[in-house]
């Protein structure tokens, strides 16, 4: 008797969904994506992956295409408002964690990975946005779509981000999304208002008295390969009440919020075309990541706001480890139950961090602004070790009970 391979439904086209349903395929799993938007191109600003992250895409085959299709950041610069150096961290990263951190539009790290999806024989559905799932003992899954339509298989993965609707059923009454209180500005710009400013490659970031500003390359495009963002409090209005206005006012809030700060802020403000808008938000802690054959994975688990740089490649983490938990454990609940013991630590612990950090870009007198910066510039040598944490963790090389190295997935006979 041939038995069938067991199928998963994947909700969510972003980063986690497409590189599991990959990483299962390999595995001898069938597996069908299902994202609620239509498929497009050029949607979303930029994202840094990090070495932690690099080791996932390089499993699948795409950490040289996103390399050169991104910009290696050779280090992270922190500036105060003025423009005085405050010091550098994240140098070396090749050296240090074998591969680099790489700053890129998400655009290109999403097609990238939809497109590596079909490659490998994905089923990969749009416009197929959640109503409901139906989970009856001795029956398939069945992921019901507000089209009318259904799909049914083994196991449903909720990849579908920080709004996840797959949360919902999971966790009917459990946390929601909750806004930090920062709000972000960004967008892309020509390469060479950086190339005059004499930029090197890397990451810099300005902490103000109130608010953030950070820019860098992320692609050898002319036209859009940097990018820029802008963190403010939200002082009493929301992203939303943000996104309603027009790119005229939008640039003009964005020229008085940063006026006096240092070059080249002010032409990056002028030379950014379209701006976009984002609430910063995170999930508190989840009681549950699972409920019956259901399971969340990225943010759809354990949303990070952006202050840590690691949301995108936590995710990817993610990815490899319920495909390894899956492919250790034949019970789905017990796999379920391993994969978020394992992973629930370091999450948690990178959503704490990225919120601490956030800290540092909320409103401060003039007084506290110096002392931060003091701050910042003395304990930036101390702290360059402390990171070795995030970026020296391998998916690839846990596993879930004994912690020791692991072969790579067995490819399906």
């Amino acid at each position: 008797m041939i038995m069938r391979p067991r199928k998963a439904l994947i909700i969510g086209a972003g980063i986690a969904g497409p590189v599991t349903a990959i990483l299962l395929k390999r595995a001898g799993f069938e597996a069908a994506i299902y994202e609620g938007w239509s498929y497009s191109t050029g949607i979303g600003g930029g994202l840094q992956i990090a070495p932690n992250g690099m080791r996932v895409l390089a499993e699948i085959g795409l950490a040289d295409e996103l390399i050169r299709g991104g910009s290696v950041c050779e280090s992270i610069d922190l500036y105060s408002q003025s423009g005085s150096r405050l010091g550098s961290v994240n140098r070396n990263m090749v050296v240090r964690f074998g591969y680099p951190s790489v700053s890129m539009r998400r655009a290109m790290l999403t097609e990238a990975l939809v497109d590596q999806a079909w490659s490998s024989c994905v089923e990969v559905h749009f416009e197929k946005r959640l109503a409901r799932i139906e989970d009856r003992p001795d029956q398939p899954i069945v992921a019901h779509f507000t089209d009318g339509s259904s799909a049914e298989g083994d196991v449903l993965i909720g990849a579908d981000g920080v709004h996840s609707a797959v949360r919902r059923h999971v966790l009917p009454d459990g946390p929601t999304p909750c806004d930090t209180g920062l709000i972000g500005f960004g967008g892309f710009v020509p390469r060479a208002i950086l190339e005059a400013s004499g930029a090197r490659s890397s990451l810099a970031m300005t902490f103000g008295q109130s608010g953030f500003f950070g820019y860098g390359f992320c692609g050898p495009e002319a036209a859009d390969g940097a990018m820029c963002w802008s963190t403010q409090p939200a002082r009493g209005i929301d992203a939303e009440t943000f996104r309603a206005k027009d790119q005229a006012t939008l640039k003009q809030h964005l020229r008085r919020f940063h006026a006096g700060w240092h070059d080249p802020i002010p032409q990056l403000i002028d030379a950014t075309e379209r701006i976009i808008v984002t609430a910063t938000l995170d999930v508190a802690t989840l009681p549950t990541w699972s409920r019956g054959r259901t399971l969340l994975i990225g943010d759809a688990a354990h949303a990070t706001s952006p202050h840590a740089g690691q949301g995108a490649s936590i995710a990817l983490e993610d990815a490899y480890r319920l495909v390894r938990a899956l492919q250790n454990e034949p019970e789905i609940s017990i796999a379920f139950q391993n994969f978020e013991s394992e992973r629930r630590p370091r999450a948690e612990r990178l959503v704490a961090l990225a919120r601490h950090n956030g800290g540092r870009k909320r409103e401060f007198s003039r007084a506290g602004a110096w002392i931060r910066d003091q701050m910042i510039r003395v304990m930036l040598p101390l702290n360059a070790r402390s990171q070795d944490w995030i970026y020296g963790y391998d998916a690839r090389a846990v596993t879930p009970r004994s912690g020791m190295s692991s072969p790579r997935f067995r490819q399906a006979a």
